[in-house]
């Protein structure tokens, strides 16, 4: 018999409401001891007092059973819902405890919805990343996933596939009769879209990747253009220590700051140039991989001095980027312009002052996210999730190849690991539904 598990189902704090859940064969055992009633009707909402293993009151509160297999884990489950507050909360759960919960882990209760088939593992890890997520479009996506629309991506996916297993298992127990030419074309092209379906996926999820985990802005130029006072200016405090020295920031510097809809973490990078000495030199470093590792680069310059050879290295280093959403900042607008706008024109920059108005950076940044935000295509919420995918198209890949030569055995040897890969995402794979596929398609033995 599984146990019971119990926990705080509510952030830790003071609050008007805290929610204690358990679950399993024993929640209604456990319930009617703090209740201290003789029964309790499934999804009924009871207003009742409480009492600890010592029959001491410990608060008037609501109470919901849930009857299996209705329920979020397909067992029993009962939720306390009393007073905000760590000392009542906690003391329900450890009357639970007294009475033979035990503790659950972290994810159990979602981890048992999984195993009792309440939930597939798209949705699972939606629900994960949707209590964290870091935005509004976020939350969008996430609930997407919720009510399945990843899972029918993944299991349009599985069902191609399986249909052309099927074909090349029925064509194996045929060898020696060849391939139809109509069959082996309809196959390929199966193939191809699927292959086109994945690599289309992964590459939406990696740029739209810091709408589920907040997007890194960095915040890069040569000394003294105002890297500094532009991240105090969107933190709204003095975070960063500004001087007129260049070089002041010898290290990143991040923070996280909501733009819009959207939480986005910051870095302050040391100015790029030349080092002049071995501690600069690791700062300058640590730029250039921030650069690398942000998804969106703000590449300052400063309108009151002249352009020069520092400048010409940080707009090599903007040419040099790919994949990465990029805006220009022409800084300290509020003082006479001496640099030549004409070597930006083809990033075509914002002019702003860090001190005085930088909200068309601010609108830009928000136009940009949004726009992410608004694009209709599904996406991959994780690393695990993008890794299956790119495993699916590689076994796909590796499949055709033996398909072409009309090797159907290893064919048959890939495309069943590309099923087993995309499967993951969801659902474990079983291999008897190619026999169902035959059968059921086929009608062989007659």
């Amino acid at each position: 018999m599984a146990s019971t598990i119990a926990a705080i189902a509510t952030a830790s704090g003071v609050a008007s409401i805290s929610i204690i859940r358990v679950s399993g064969e024993r929640s209604l055992e456990i319930a009617k001891k703090i209740t201290q009633k003789e029964t309790l009707v499934p999804r009924t909402t009871y207003l009742t007092s409480l009492y600890n293993h010592e029959e001491a009151l410990i608060d008037q509160a609501i109470v919901i059973y849930f009857a299996a297999p209705k329920s979020f884990t397909g067992e029993d489950i009962v939720e306390f819902q009393c007073h905000g507050g760590m000392v009542v909360a906690q003391e329900i759960l450890e009357t639970t405890l007294a009475y033979g919960a035990v503790l659950a882990q972290p994810g159990e209760f979602s981890k048992r919805a999984f195993l009792n088939g309440k939930m597939d593992l798209t949705k699972a890890e939606a629900v994960s990343k949707l209590i964290e997520a870091k935005s509004v479009e976020a939350a969008k996506i996430l609930a997407k996933q919720l009510k399945g629309d990843l899972k029918v991506f993944i299991d349009e996916g599985r069902e191609a596939m399986l249909k052309v297993a099927a074909y090349a298992e029925v064509m194996i127990d045929y060898a020696e009769e060849e391939i139809p030419e109509d069959i082996l074309s309809g196959m390929i092209q199966q193939l191809d879209t699927l292959i086109e379906n994945m690599e289309r996926i992964v590459t939406s999820s990696h740029r739209r990747k810091g709408l589920i985990d907040g997007f890194r802005v960095a915040i890069i130029g040569k000394p003294n253009v105002g890297k500094s006072s532009l991240l105090n200016a969107l933190l709204s405090y003095e975070r960063a220590i500004v001087s007129d020295i260049a070089g002041t920031t010898r290290d990143t510097i991040e923070e996280q700051v909501r733009i819009g809809g959207h939480l986005i973490r910051l870095i302050d990078t040391a100015g790029i140039r030349e080092a002049k000495d071995q501690v600069e030199q690791i700062g300058v470093e640590r730029s250039l991989s921030s650069i690398d590792e942000a998804d969106v680069i703000i590449a300052l310059f400063d309108s009151s001095r002249a352009y020069d050879e520092e400048d010409q290295k940080i707009i090599e280093i903007l040419e040099k980027l790919e994949d990465k959403m990029l805006l220009v900042a022409l800084n300290k607008s509020d003082l006479p312009r001496v640099f030549d706008r004409s070597c930006l024109a083809s990033f075509d920059p914002i002019e702003i002052s860090a001190v005085e108005d930088f909200s068309k950076l601010t609108q830009a940044l928000e136009e940009r996210f949004n726009g992410i935000g608004a694009q209709e295509e599904l996406m991959l919420i994780s690393t695990r999730q993008i890794e299956a995918v790119e495993k699916t198209k590689e076994a796909i890949l590796e499949a055709k190849e033996p398909l072409l030569r009309g090797e159907l055995e290893f064919f048959s040897y890939h495309i069943q690991d590309a099923i087993t890969a995309l499967s993951s995402i969801s659902k474990p794979y079983d291999s008897e539904e190619i026999l169902d596929k035959m059968f059921g398609e086929f009608c062989l033995g007659k």
